[in-house]
């Protein structure tokens, strides 16, 4: 299954011009069969989302997993979009602890259990909320995965939380898309997965469309890959 992780920074590109279409169309080029979203609402108010539902249904082939309002597209800006073809098991949201409002949501599709998450901006309180994320999967973790932009800049330390509990991979520099330093997005699965091959889209509309790059990650089972 292709996953794909990615921070629109609310639809609004490098032009600072907010372009919805153009997202999708970031999404439509990629062709994953999950699409994990970073501030995919707007921050005020009722936090409407930055996506139309009825532009998602007319320019793509994906379904809302449905775990926000009718007004927000998910829940503290994260949202995941699956391929019409493919159920949707389950959704659930949660809180993350913090100095802002943060929190993740969590879809099963296809036996897999989907973590999306935008950790906070200080390694204490990102620390904090993997162990808090860690404690919600449960029984979950050795067939999960977490995607999102962790916020971490450093290529070596920052996710002791997950340390023999979750393989933390980064597919490479995603930030800042006019000129890509830091591996902000990554994804951490658990030892019943492996993922075959990843990717960062450079290509594109995505150059433009936010401040991030999207991410992307081949995952397979472990059993599936001794069969």
């Amino acid at each position: 299954m292709k996953i794909v992780s990615y921070n629109i920074r609310k639809a609004v590109g490098r032009d600072r011009r907010r372009r919805p279409a153009r997202i999708l169309q970031v999404l439509n080029d990629i062709a994953g069969d999950v699409v994990i979203l970073q501030e995919a609402d707007l921050r005020l108010g009722a936090r409407p989302s930055a996506l139309p539902r009825n532009l998602i249904e007319r320019e793509t082939d994906y379904v809302v997993a449905e775990l926000g309002t009718d007004v927000s597209l998910g829940w503290h800006g994260n949202a995941v979009l699956v391929r019409r073809d493919l159920p949707i098991e389950a959704t659930e949201q949660f809180e993350l602890p913090g100095l802002e409002p943060r929190g993740a949501v969590m879809v099963s599709v296809a036996g897999l259990v989907l973590v999306g998450a935008h950790l906070g901006l200080l390694r204490v309180w990102r620390q904090r909320q993997m162990n808090a994320i860690l404690q919600h999967l449960g029984d979950h973790r050795d067939h999960a995965l977490v995607a999102g932009d962790f916020n971490e800049w450093s290529g070596s330390a920052g996710f002791e939380p997950w340390e023999g509990r979750l393989n933390v991979v980064s597919p490479g520099f995603s930030f800042h898309s006019a000129r890509p330093i830091a591996r902000l997005d990554r994804f951490a699965h658990g030892p019943s997965l492996r993922i075959a091959k990843m990717g960062v889209v450079r290509d594109g509309a995505a150059r433009l469309a936010s401040d991030h790059l999207p991410v992307w990650a081949q995952v397979e089972t472990v059993d599936a890959v001794k069969e």
